[in-house]
C-alpha cells in the first residue's frame, strides 16, 4: 500500500484556511529589514512601571508558591481585586467566585469564549473595521465572522439601522471595542445602550473587549462602559487586559467579567487550553492593583503627544494618505489615496522601498481595503523616522 503522507494533509481545514494575523506577519517582516522603522505592532514602547516590578521582586523571593499552578479561574486575591475595580468602574456588584475569571490577556479570553459559545456556522457579528485577530479566532472556533460596516464619512460611526439586519437564528455575539482598534473610534453611551437593547430583545452576548479605556485624550467624557448598564448583565462579557494600561503586553493577564453560568461553562475551554493563567503574572495583576497607577496620566500625556505628532505628519503626505482623527486608543487608520493595487500590496511595498511597516487594512474586515493601520504607541524617533522616509519616497 503506497504511502501517500505528507504534513498539508494532516492539517485540519479550519486551519488551513485560516491566516497568521497581518499584524504580526508584518511585525516579522519587519524585524528582518535592518533599521525598518516600524508601525505595524500596537507594542507599547512603556515598561512595565516600577512599583509592579519591585512587588514581583520582593514576592520570588518571599512567595514558596509563585512557581506554581494557581486555580483554573485565578488566585482569588486577584479576583476579589478585580471584581472591586469593577464595582467602581461600573458601579456593577459582581462575586469574586462567580463572575471573574483570570486569563492570559483578552485574546485569550476571547478565543475562551468564542470555543465556549459557538457551534458550527454560528455567527458573530463584528464592527467593520475591527480588530484582526476576532476575525480568525472566530472562524478556528467553527463560526462565522458577519461584518457590521461602519460609517467613515462620519467617522466611522455605527450604522444602527443596519444591525437587525444581519441578526438571525445563527447569531451568537456582537463584539465592541471602543475606543477601537484599527479606527481608534469611541462609541456614544446611546449608540452602545441601543446595542444592549437589541442584544436583549434578541437573547444576544455581548463581547465587550476593552484594551484602550485609560486612553481616549480630550474624549474622555465620551467614552462610555457598556458593562455599566446592569439590566443587561447576563448578556454582556466584559474583558480587560493589563497589557496596555499597565504596559504588561509580554506578561500575558486579563480577566473578563460574566454571568455565573457561563463562568462555569468556559473554565472547561480555559482549563482545557491554559490550566491557569500564569501565577506570576498574576501576582503581577495584585501588585497592579493594589498600588498606585500613576503611569496611567503619564501614558495618556505621551500618547497624546504622538498622536499629535502622527496626525501632523500625515497632514504632510495628503497625496498618500487620508485620514479621520482617531478619538481614542493609540491607531490611526487612514485611507491611501496615493496609486496602489490594494492595502496589502501597499503594505509590502513600504518596507521594501522605504524600509517602513504597517499593517494592510484589509486584514480588518471588509471596511479595512484601501487603508493602513498605524500605530503611534512607538517613540517619537519612530514616528518620526517612518515618515521621513515616506516622505522621501512618495516625494512632499
Amino acid at each position: 500500500m503506497p504511502n501517500n503522507f505528507s504534513v498539508s494533509n494532516q492539517v485540519s481545514e479550519k486551519v488551513a484556511q485560516a491566516k497568521m494575523s497581518a499584524i504580526k506577519e508584518m511585525a516579522m517582516l519587519s524585524s528582518k529589514i535592518e533599521g525598518a522603522a516600524s508601525l505595524a505592532w500596537g507594542l507599547p514602547s512603556f515598561r512595565t512601571p516600577e512599583y509592579i516590578r519591585n512587588a514581583v521582586i520582593v514576592q520570588l523571593d518571599q512567595d514558596i508558591e509563585i512557581g506554581k499552578y494557581a486555580l483554573p479561574d485565578g488566585l482569588r486575591e486577584l479576583r476579589k481585586l478585580v471584581a472591586r475595580k469593577h464595582s467602581i468602574e461600573t458601579g456593577i456588584e459582581v462575586n469574586a467566585d462567580e463572575n471573574v475569571l483570570i486569563t492570559a490577556g483578552n485574546m485569550q479570553g476571547l478565543n475562551t469564549l468564542f470555543h465556549t459559545i459557538v457551534n458550527p456556522s454560528d455567527e458573530i457579528i463584528l464592527t467593520d473595521p475591527c480588530f484582526a485577530s476576532h476575525i480568525q479566532q472566530i472562524k478556528l472556533s467553527g463560526g462565522k465572522p458577519v461584518y457590521w460596516p461602519l460609517d467613515e464619512k462620519h467617522n466611522w460611526r455605527l450604522d444602527l439601522e443596519r444591525l437587525p439586519d444581519l441578526i438571525n437564528e445563527k447569531t451568537k455575539a456582537i463584539v465592541i471595542v471602543s475606543p477601537s482598534n484599527p479606527t481608534g473610534k469611541i462609541f456614544s453611551k446611546s449608540e452602545l445602550l441601543h446595542i444592549s437593547e437589541i442584544a436583549m430583545q434578541r437573547g444576544l452576548l455581548i463581547l465587550l473587549d476593552d484594551p484602550y479605556c485609560h486612553f481616549t485624550y480630550e474624549n474622555r467624557e465620551k467614552y462610555f462602559n457598556l458593562a455599566s448598564d446592569k439590566k443587561a448583565f447576563d448578556h454582556i462579557v466584559y474583558f480587560f487586559t493589563f497589557s496596555k494600561s499597565y504596559a504588561m503586553s509580554g506578561w500575558r493577564l486579563g480577566y473578563m467579567i460574566l454571568p455565573a453560568q457561563l463562568k462555569k461553562e468556559a473554565l472547561k475551554v480555559h482549563d482545557s487550553t491554559m490550566i491557569c493563567t500564569p501565577r506570576i503574572s498574576q501576582v503581577a495583576g495584585i501588585a497592579a492593583l493594589t498600588g498606585t497607577p500613576e503611569h496611567l496620566v503619564t501614558f495618556e500625556k505621551i500618547l497624546a503627544k504622538r498622536r499629535a505628532l502622527i496626525c501632523q505628519r500625515l497632514d504632510a503626505v495628503a497625496h498618500v494618505f487620508e485620514y479621520v482623527k482617531p478619538e481614542g486608543a493609540y491607531y490611526v487608520f487612514p485611507k491611501i489615496v496615493a496609486d496602489h493595487r490594494n492595502s496589502y500590496d501597499f503594505s509590502l511595498q513600504l518596507p521594501n522601498s522605504a524600509k517602513v511597516t504597517v499593517t494592510p487594512g484589509n486584514a480588518f474586515g471588509p471596511s479595512g481595503e484601501g487603508h493602513v493601520r498605524m500605530a503611534y504607541c512607538v517613540s517619537e524617533d519612530i514616528i518620526n523616522l517612518a515618515f521621513d522616509r515616506i516622505e522621501k519616497y512618495f516625494g512632499k
